[in-house]
Formats: structure tokens, C-alpha cells, sequence
């Protein structure tokens, strides 16, 4: 344990704590990081509050979380740039621990998954991202943009209608006629100002001039519309330390546990998507490992101050980027106006009016999708339009985390399949001066090119020497192994001999370990001296 933490200590980046920008901060730099604060905290309100709702707990839980995980983020997290808080994906798998155990339980798993995600970061676990395709970024993307903007369509229903189903608030009564129609054209009349402001000025960010002016003619007017008030009070005090109150038994933990593990593995892949989502808008890389320990320390901490938890929000974070946020200063500064926002801010937070966070949002919507990915479709590998469009429609569907696995899952049997169709044998020139003839292949040895190799061979009619030349080769895992000595064993038992050659080094540490090779000599590849091995049937039973 201790040799981990030494390798993760040594290998992090503490250029990914900085706090200054490229270009040093100035009095502009830190109007815009905190104005991109405020516009993220005006939108992560009724988004808070919405994902408590679904989860089944009082929306100062939700606020709590989004404070608590968006501050601690902001200070230790592995991207500058990301604001994380409570969010959907987590939200659906809570509520069905809620409703059956109750809110202690909920931040009892809240604080054992916290403790998950700081192993899984201090295993740096976080690099298998790296294992995530480009088409299933793309799905991811999509996705969570449509995920998004169904999820503005529950401000479109007549406030005090939507009733708990039991996985959320559902039905509820939709607009129509005046208040519709309002309602459309102030969120309309945002997405102008916010498509516009950047084009006047950019003394203030275009999210935040778009929720000012609707605000304003709103409430100037005393025009009759949803507002965040509508949907629960946000007025609260500092949270508290609170110890879950469970028992502490092997029942609570066997309760707890797959919740837990489930919302860790959800919480870090969406954190570690976002993670590369925004470093390649910004061009700055960021600790996949670092904001695997930030998360958890981030949910541990929230736990035990009756939040409900929460990862990255990739829709947040967009509006942070676009807002010109860069540095650590702009999340600090959405936590803390979240935290006014409920001590002292709620009276004037809950006149906001609901269409201009929605119009907020449609932008956002607008800005994630990968418009670009309708037009690839057809020109890249049939396989990886399926897995974008897959994707897309699991992440809808289902979550997040199914997706991706789903998504990583097909495009990894995708690359099998098509590496099994690569391997083939040349006999060009295939007979020694000792008579011996010699099988040079092409393509990996893996399980699914196995059958593949031996359909190669040609046993009845080969001399008595056969040489199998893996100059062009490897030999993976196995199956491989098994397939060599099923060969070996069909010449052996036509009384013939089947030798390897140009085995590369890790093929032949492979082939060694498993006791295959036969060294009857004192030559050795690493000495790079062509020597033909022998190979030893029978080591693996024959299965």
C-alpha cells in the first residue's frame, strides 16, 4: 500500500493544482472567472433542486451536494475548468435506496462510495479511461444533450402538478395556451441574448446577461410565469455535520454496498468523460487519478453533511467553459454564490424565472451535441457509427454508465473480430536446405484468431520438420498458447516436429512461462541469434 502511494505521489501533477492561468491573473481574468461563477451557480439551482427531487429527498440535500462536491472539486479536482455538483445519473439509482431504507442509508452509501472513488484513484484506476473509444465519447456526448434537454421539459408543466412515481416526479400538467406561449418566447428571447451578447461585448458572459435581462423584464412587468421559488423553497442554513444514523452491522453494509459500488463507477466514468470533454475544449490535459480522489474525497466529506452526493456535470461545466472560466477560481466562486444563494440570497434567487435557466440550458444542449458526428456517420467504419448511435440511445434509455460499458464492450469485440480476420500464412520459398518447411504468419495469435491458425496447417502432407516463423506475429495471451500446443500436438502425434522461430521477447517470456519452449541450446533471443524452439505438448492438458 505504502509503494502505491509512493508511485501516485510521485506520477501526480502538481501543475494541475495551479491556481494562476497561462497568462497570469488580472483584474479582467478574475471579473470573468467570477461572473462564470455566478452564471453556474444561477443554473445549478433549480438543477440541484430538480435531482433531489428525483432521488426523493428535500431539495437542501440536492444544494448541499452541489455545494459541498462543486467546492471541494474546484480546489483539489484534476481539470480546472469543471464544475461538479448532484446530478441525474446519480439521482435515478438513489431513489430506489431511498424509498426502501430511507435518506440515513442514502448518505451512509454516499460516504462508502466517496471511499471507493479515493481507492479507485489512489490505484489510478482512472487511466482505463484511456480504454474509452472516440466513437463512444461521440454517443456520450449526444446522449447526455439530449439527456439535458428532456430534462428542461418538466418546466414546461404547470408547477405543483408533477406527483412522486416513485423513480422521480412524473406527469404533471403541460402548459398551454398564454402561459406557453410566454414561456417559449422568454426562453427564445435568452437564447437570442446569450447567440448575441459575444458579438456587442464580452465584459460579461452571454449566460449570465441572458438570465439578467429575462429576470428583469420579468419581474419589472410582473409577468405571470414559473419561477425557481415554484418549484421549493431554497432557503436554508449552513450544513452540519451529520453521522448517517444506521446501524453499524454487516446487514447495513450488504445493504449499502451495490448502491455504493454502482454510483462510484457511475460518478467517476461521467467525471472522467467530462475530464476529456473539457480538456479538449480548453487544450489543457488533466489527472485522471487526481479527480478520482477529488471525487471521493468530495462525497465522503458529503455524506457526513447530509448532501446526496454528486460527479462532474458535463452541462455546468459547458457553461463554465463558455462563460470563459479557467481556473480553479471560477467553480470556488459557483459553490460559494450557491451557498449565499441559500443563507441570505433566496428571496431575490426564487424571482429568477424558470424560462431563462431552460433558455440557458437549450444553449448549452446546442454547444454539447456533436453536430459534426451526422455527418461522419458515413464516412467513418460502419462498426463505429453503430457505437455512436448506440450510445447515444443507451445513455438516453438507461445511464451513463451502461452506455459506455455497452459502448466499450462493441467496439472492443469489433476490434477482435477484425483482428482475427487478419491472420493468414505464407509458404513462399518454405523449404530449408534441411528439408524442414516453414509457416510464416501474419497477424496476431489471440482467442479470436486461434481457429484461424489452425486451419493454416496442413499436417498429413508436411515433412517431418515444421517451421512456424512469428516474425510478423505475436502470440497474446492463452488461447494462443493453446492453439500452439494443439499444433504441436497433431505433428507429434503424426511423428513429426514443429519448431518456432523469430519469436519477439515478451512472445517468448510467454511461451517460457507457461513451460511451451524448448531451449536446447544455450542461444537466447535476447541475444538476437535466430533459433528454432522446440515445443512441450501436454502443459496445459490439452483443453
Amino acid at each position: 500500500m505504502r509503494a502505491t502511494l509512493h508511485n501516485f505521489a510521485k506520477n501526480l501533477d502538481v501543475t494541475d493544482l495551479r491556481w494562476m492561468p497561462d497568462d497570469g491573473f488580472s483584474i479582467g481574468r478574475l471579473r470573468i472567472e467570477l461572473l462564470s461563477g455566478l452564471t453556474v451557480a444561477l443554473a445549478l439551482v433549480p438543477e440541484a433542486v430538480a435531482f433531489a427531487f428525483v432521488a426523493g429527498v428535500h431539495p437542501l440535500v440536492g444544494l448541499y451536494a452541489a455545494f459541498l462536491v462543486g467546492l471541494i472539486t474546484a480546489l483539489i479536482g484534476g481539470r480546472p475548468g469543471m464544475i461538479s455538483g448532484a446530478t441525474g445519473a446519480l439521482a435515478v439509482v438513489m431513489v430506489a435506496l431511498v424509498a426502501q431504507h430511507g435518506v440515513e442509508y442514502l448518505f451512509a452509501t454516499v460516504v462508502l462510495m466517496g471511499l471507493l472513488q479515493i481507492f479507485a484513484g489512489v490505484m489510478q484506476w482512472g487511466k482505463f479511461i484511456r480504454l474509452v473509444p472516440h466513437p463512444v465519447m461521440l454517443g456520450f456526448v449526444n446522449g447526455l444533450a439530449i439527456v439535458i434537454f428532456l430534462a428542461q421539459m418538466s418546466q414546461f408543466k404547470v408547477p405543483g402538478t408533477m406527483v412522486d412515481t416513485g423513480h422521480g416526479m412524473g406527469g404533471g400538467e403541460w402548459l398551454s395556451g398564454q402561459p406557453l406561449y410566454l414561456m417559449l418566447a422568454l426562453v427564445a428571447a435568452t437564447m437570442a441574448i446569450i447567440w448575441i451578447t459575444p458579438r456587442i461585448t464580452k465584459v460579461i458572459p452571454a449566460p449570465l446577461a441572458g438570465i439578467g435581462v429575462i429576470a428583469a423584464l420579468v419581474i419589472g412587468f410582473g409577468l405571470d410565469v414559473p419561477r425557481v421559488g415554484d418549484l421549493a423553497s431554497i432557503q436554508g442554513g449552513l450544513p452540519s455535520l451529520h453521522i448517517p444514523m444506521v446501524p453499524l452491522t454487516w446487514e447495513t453494509f450488504e445493504i449499502i454496498l451495490p448502491y455504493a459500488v454502482i454510483l462510484a463507477a457511475i460518478g467517476l466514468i461521467e467525471s472522467l468523460l467530462t475530464l476529456n470533454l473539457v480538456g479538449d475544449l480548453t487544450g489543457k490535459r488533466g489527472g485522471a487519478s487526481q479527480e478520482c480522489i477529488a471525487q471521493g474525497v468530495a462525497n465522503t466529506v458529503t455524506g457526513f453533511f447530509g448532501g446526496m452526493g454528486g460527479c462532474a456535470m458535463i452541462g455546468q461545466s459547458m457553461i463554465n467553459v463558455k462563460s470563459g472560466g479557467r481556473t480553479r477560481v471560477a467553480g470556488i466562486a459557483a459553490a460559494v454564490f450557491l451557498l449565499l444563494f441559500i443563507l441570505v440570497g433566496s428571496s431575490v434567487i426564487e424571482l429568477i424565472p424558470l424560462a431563462a435557466l431552460v433558455g440557458v440550458m437549450f444553449m448549452v444542449v446546442i454547444g454539447t451535441f456533436a453536430w459534426n458526428s451526422l455527418t461522419i456517420l458515413r464516412k467513418v467504419p460502419l462498426i463505429d457509427a453503430f457505437v455512436i448511435i448506440l450510445v447515444t440511445v443507451v445513455t438516453v434509455m438507461e445511464d451513463l454508465a451502461v452506455a459506455v460499458v455497452v459502448g466499450v464492450i462493441v467496439s472492443a469485440l469489433a476490434y477482435a473480430w477484425n483482428n482475427a480476420r487478419r491472420i493468414h500464412a505464407t509458404t513462399r520459398g518454405s523449404v530449408t536446405e534441411e528439408g524442414a518447411k516453414v509457416y510464416e504468419i501474419h497477424g496476431p495469435l489471440f482467442f479470436g484468431s486461434s481457429d484461424g491458425f489452425a486451419e493454416l496447417f496442413d499436417v498429413e502432407n508436411d515433412p517431418e520438420v515444421v517451421i512456424v516463423d512469428f516474425a510478423d506475429s505475436r502470440v497474446v495471451d492463452q488461447s494462443a498458447l493453446q492453439a500452439i500446443e494443439a499444433m504441436a500436438a497433431k505433428y507429434e502425434a503424426a511423428g513429426k516436429r514443429l519448431q518456432l522461430r523469430h519469436l519477439s521477447r515478451d512472445c517468448h517470456r510467454l511461451l517460457t512461462k507457461a513451460g511451451h519452449v524448448m531451449v536446447d541450446s544455450d542461444d537466447d533471443p535476447d541475444y538476437e541469434l535466430a533459433v528454432d524452439y522446440d515445443v512441450r505438448t501436454g502443459v496445459l492438458g490439452g483443453h
